[in-house]
C-alpha cells in the first residue's frame, strides 16, 4: 500500500473543472461569519463538483486571505455569486426549479439518513450562521428541512463539517440513482 502522488490522483485542472458537468447542487451560505468556513465551503464544493455557491448577507466573498487559506484555490474553480438578501436568493432558486433544503434542527426536520433524493432533481442546500443558524424566514421558505442526527451533548456541528456530511450524503444517494 502506498499513498498516491498528486499526478496519480488525476485531478482536473481549473479549466477542465469549469467545463465538466456539475452535480445539480447549489450551496447557499446564509450570513456565515467565519471566512475559514467560507473557504471550506469552496473546497468541499470543488471536491464534489458542486454547481455553485451563493454567498449571502454578511458572508465574506473572495478574494480574501482567510478564505484562500482553507479554499486552497477552489475560489478559482467553483462558480459563486453574492446576494445581499438570502430570502431573495432562495426564491430565485425555487423559481429556477431547485428544491431548497435548509440544514437546521426544527420540529419537522427530516433526518439526513432518511432524506430521499429524486433523480433529475436540482437541490439548493442552505447553511446558516454559526451562532444563529438558518434564518426563520428561510426555514419557512424552504421545501424541506434536513437535520444531521447527533448523539452527544452538543447539538450542533461546525458549518464546514455539516456541509461536508450533507453534500457527501446527497452525492452518494444521487450516484445510486444514476
Amino acid at each position: 500500500m502506498k499513498k498516491l502522488s498528486m499526478d496519480e490522483l488525476n485531478r482536473l485542472s481549473v479549466e477542465e473543472f469549469k467545463k465538466v458537468e456539475k452535480t445539480p447542487i447549489v450551496i447557499v451560505l446564509d450570513n456565515v461569519r467565519s471566512l475559514n468556513n467560507v473557504g471550506s465551503a469552496f473546497r468541499t464544493s470543488d471536491a464534489f463538483l458542486v454547481e455553485k455557491i451563493i454567498l449571502c448577507g454578511i458572508t465574506g466573498t473572495p478574494p480574501h486571505r482567510e478564505i484562500q487559506k482553507t479554499a486552497l484555490g477552489a475560489t478559482e474553480s467553483v462558480n459563486w455569486e453574492y446576494a445581499a438578501n438570502t430570502l431573495e436568493a432562495v426564491q430565485r432558486l425555487k423559481n429556477d426549479g431547485y428544491m431548497v433544503c435548509a440544514i437546521e434542527q426544527v420540529d419537522v426536520s427530516v433526518p439526513l439518513d432518511q432524506f430521499e433524493v429524486t433523480k433529475n432533481e436540482k437541490y439548493a442546500l442552505v447553511f446558516g450562521n454559526e451562532v444563529f443558524g438558518v434564518e426563520e424566514s428561510i426555514i419557512s421558505a424552504a421545501d424541506r428541512v434536513i437535520e444531521i442526527p447527533q448523539l452527544g451533548t452538543k447539538h450542533s456541528l461546525n458549518i464546514s463539517v455539516s456541509l461536508g456530511i450533507v453534500v457527501w450524503d446527497l452525492i452518494s444517494k444521487l450516484k445510486k440513482l444514476a
